[in-house]
């Protein structure tokens, strides 16, 4: 039984593990969208909605934040020029999961999409003409 043990561990060393979920958020925030299994979806969830509650308030000290823990500047700069703004009136809850049909080739792990829950105009559009 796994009462009171909180985290995820996902079968990695914890330099492992901090730098996956650091690729993952710097690829959710890039891409907006991304298809991976459900227990790391799971784990990186809470890590890239703290970030998107930090972008909600562009300040130095925030953007110095966002950066130590992803790494990458373009990241950090869409996250609070392009996601922060868009989130501001909402309280939380910023991204989803959705699970998939189809389980991975190789070890049929689940597969999960997580995704903002409010994503770009022109990505949204061009999913509508994808499928008209």
């Amino acid at each position: 039984m796994r009462h009171r043990v909180a985290g995820f561990k996902l079968g990695r060393t914890a330099s492992h593990r901090k730098a996956m979920s650091r690729n993952m958020a710097n690829s959710i925030i890039e891409h907006e969208r991304i298809i991976t299994t459900l227990p790391k979806a799971k784990a990186i969830k809470p890590l890239v909605e703290k970030l998107v509650t930090l972008a909600k308030n562009d300040t130095q000290h925030n953007r110095r934040r966002a950066f130590a823990q992803l790494r990458d500047g373009a990241s950090v700069e869409k996250l609070f020029d392009v996601l922060g703004p868009r989130f501001a009136d909402r309280p939380g809850g910023y991204c989803r999961i959705l699970k998939l049909a189809k389980r991975r080739l190789g070890d049929a792990g689940e597969r999960a999409m997580i995704e903002f829950v409010e994503r770009t105009p022109e990505e949204t559009t061009d999913a509508v003409d994808d499928e008209a």
